[in-house]
């Protein structure tokens, strides 16, 4: 089977910059095994693969190597901005199904803006569990981490500085630890995201990072469904005085991204999270699967 498919660096308006998605026009019928596969083949951390809905304009699967999620940031990113460049769609609001529900796009050209879900605040997870599956200690977390979901739940830990995101290296016996003291429920949480109060340049307010654990490739450049999550826990624990700033991530792997993020309501009835970025294609093509 023929489908069509574009490769697309989302949260960046470069080419090899951000993070890189693949995006498989019609493949929401494919089976799971072969959507993991072709993932696997793109070496990218995720990929997209479409269909009709009867609910909303597009549907859109999302997957890892290892399994399927029910959303992801910057594979919807990306995913419209295939679209955009097809003609598929047009500039203005646009649904997407994804299995974490309705997301509302906007879409400017190749600037996309996705209102992610309310946040559900999950529990706080100890500190030195999750200090420990990034190699550091207890003490270099300097609030307690908390596992928050917009789509999709990360446990997210906030770091005393840039210096200590940037020595963070997995610990993969450590991860396992992790995920097993959350029982059933760590089945579907992702690594920890680790986040600063520092920008990688002087554009950002925030500067994060997201190791992943085999057969994921070993770091996320720039993880949208994350930055969700964590401008959630920042403005809910008045960590920061705006519901506005700027996200950066991927600096230290050579594929800076950036989004723009804005908190909707109070700290303590946050109803979404709109997190703004750019997409840049890079090459389309055909793929042949099955």
């Amino acid at each position: 089977m023929t489908f069509e498919f574009d490769w697309v660096d989302a949260f960046t308006d470069q080419i090899f910059g951000g993070n890189g998605c693949a995006v498989v026009h019609g493949g929401a019928g494919l089976p799971d095994d072969t959507c993991m596969a072709y993932v696997r083949e793109t070496s990218l951390v995720e990929c997209t693969f479409t269909g009709p809905s009867d609910v909303a304009d597009i549907r859109v699967r999302y997957f890892l190597a290892s399994r399927e999620i029910p959303f992801a940031g910057h594979p919807t990113v990306a995913t419209v901005v295939a679209m955009r460049r097809r003609g598929l769609i047009s500039d203005g609001p646009l649904m997407l199904e994804t299995a974490a529900g309705l997301i509302p796009v906007e879409v400017q050209g190749e600037r996309v803006t996705m209102t992610q879900n309310a946040p559900v605040f999950g529990a706080q997870v100890d500190a030195a569990l999750v200090a420990a599956v990034g190699g550091l200690e207890a003490c270099d977390i300097i609030h307690p981490p908390q596992v928050v979901s917009t789509g999709l739940p990360f446990c997210v830990a906030l770091l005393k500085d840039r210096a200590t995101v940037e020595r963070i290296k997995l610990n993969v016996a450590a991860m396992r630890t992790y995920a097993a003291s959350m029982g059933q429920a760590g089945i579907n949480v992702m690594e920890p995201f680790w986040v600063c109060l520092e920008g990688a340049t002087d554009a950002g307010d925030t500067f994060s990072r997201l190791l992943m654990a085999p057969p994921s490739p070993a770091e996320d450049p720039f993880t949208g469904s994350a930055t969700g999550c964590m401008a959630s826990y920042l403005w809910a624990h008045g960590l920061i005085g705006k519901p506005t700033f700027t996200a950066e991530q991927g600096h230290g792997m050579g594929r800076a991204g950036q989004a723009q993020v804005e908190i909707l309501g109070a700290r303590d009835a946050i109803t979404g999270v709109k997190v703004s970025g750019n997409g840049a294609l890079v090459m389309s093509g055909h793929v042949f699967l099955g």
